[in-house]
């Protein structure tokens, strides 16, 4: 999952103030007026046929119509991409033949946002191996077309972040390569200026993600780069251009397969901590995800073994969500494989943070039976509930929609 969304989207999805202990299935939301909820698994009931058979490696959640509610884009493998209408109550239309372009590319991370500055939300969908990316411009309604011209570059592309590097008030893209990443400014119409050669460092790395925020609190977005090999951290100057991080600012533990970087307030100090989701596939690295805390002035702590529970999961994405209501972040991941040495995986998991530590406890959240192979989960209020919901995509089976309910 990359970009800015999960940042961004943070204030809209923090409830307020409860228990902080482990909670149950069935728990209290002081700050709601239904008093509790659970989840339940509404797959077979609220997804279309669609949904059966994609090849999902990320979904988006977006109100691409403006009627209130959160519809899903799915970017999916060597597959035509999909658009799933809310009706308001987290049930879904597959609107993909009328409203988005269809071509059937190697989609691996989309953006969503209004790039144009024209008042309606715009998508940008990155490919690997076809190296071909795509961008889709609002009519306002909800209907897409193509803008071929608007993006000057292509390559083997895993990753994409948005946000204003240079001040000048509209969004500009990170896109993370196998090879050189790049930098893409906005002009202020939503059209993209090649600025790599002048404002990113040479590097040719195997990009698996890219995320932007301040983690050194001076007013700029930062960088962070998560490779198939070492991670990399890139100070902003203030006017776009990125520098390596000083030695030891990212503490290295060996080359890292990571596939998916977060940044979020963990221990709610006010400054951006680090979540690095790690596999074991291809280059025999270990797969422990790891935990990285903020001195405040952009130095990181590692702090995997006090914060983490151990894992072998093969997590290909992270998110930062307050699940229970406490007012603090906890941590859902997407986990690819069947097993890892022997032991079966779990292809999505709930971590509660509980004064800044993580306790597993997806038992306690998601019902019996949720499976699939997990490349991706998008959370978000999907039926206007005041509570976060679950989209899990599968990759290579069903996805699945985990919607929270309240009880009386």
């Amino acid at each position: 999952m990359s970009s800015l969304r999960t940042v961004c989207l943070l204030s809209a999805l923090l409830l307020c103030s409860g228990s902080t202990q482990p909670l149950p299935l069935v728990y209290r939301g002081p700050s709601l007026s239904h008093g509790a909820w659970r989840y339940i698994d509404v797959t077979a009931t609220h997804l279309p046929p669609s949904t059966l058979d994609t090849k999902c490696l990320d979904a988006t959640f977006v109100d691409v119509d403006g009627d209130g509610d959160l519809d899903v884009f799915l970017g999916n493998e060597y597959q035509e991409n999909l658009l799933l209408e809310n009706d308001g109550t987290g049930r879904f239309t597959d609107v993909s033949d009328d409203r988005i372009p269809r071509s059937a590319r190697d989609s691996e991370d989309v953006a969503a946002f209004d790039f144009d500055r024209d008042g309606d939300v715009d998508l940008i969908i990155v490919s690997e191996d076809d190296q071909t990316n795509e961008y889709y411009l609002n009519d306002g309604t909800g209907w897409f077309s193509d803008h071929p011209s608007g993006l000057p570059v292509d390559g083997v592309s895993n990753a994409i972040a948005y946000g204003d590097v240079d001040h000048d008030h509209d969004l500009d893209l990170v896109i993370g390569n196998d090879g050189q990443n790049a930098l893409l400014l906005n002009d202020g119409t939503g059209q993209f200026v090649d600025a790599t050669s002048s404002a990113l460092p040479p590097m040719h790395d195997e990009t698996q993600d890219v995320e932007l925020g301040d983690v050194d609190r001076d007013g700029d977005l930062d960088l962070l780069v998560a490779n198939e090999d070492d991670n990399r951290l890139l100070l902003n100057d203030g006017h776009g251009r990125f520098t390596e991080a000083p030695p030891g600012a990212l503490p290295l533990v060996g080359p890292e397969e990571t596939r998916d970087v977060d940044l979020a307030d963990i221990d709610l100090d006010g400054d951006l901590d680090i979540f690095f989701g790690n596999v074991h596939l291809t280059k025999g690295a270990p797969a422990q995800n790891r935990l990285l805390i903020n001195d405040g002035t952009g130095r990181f702590a590692d702090e995997t073994v006090s914060r983490l529970p151990t894992d072998i999961d093969n997590t290909m994405d992270g998110d930062f969500v307050d699940i229970d209501g406490d007012g603090d972040l906890d941590l859902a991941t997407a986990n690819y494989g069947d097993e890892v040495r022997g032991r079966e995986l779990t292809p999505y998991r709930i971590l509660l943070n509980v004064g800044g530590v993580f306790a597993l406890r997806t038992g306690d959240v998601f019902p019996d039976g949720v499976t699939g192979h997990g490349f991706d989960l998008e959370a978000g209020d999907l039926n206007q509930d005041g509570v976060p919901d679950f989209y899990l995509c599968s990759g290579r089976s069903q996805d699945r929609l985990i919607l929270s309910q309240p009880t009386y």
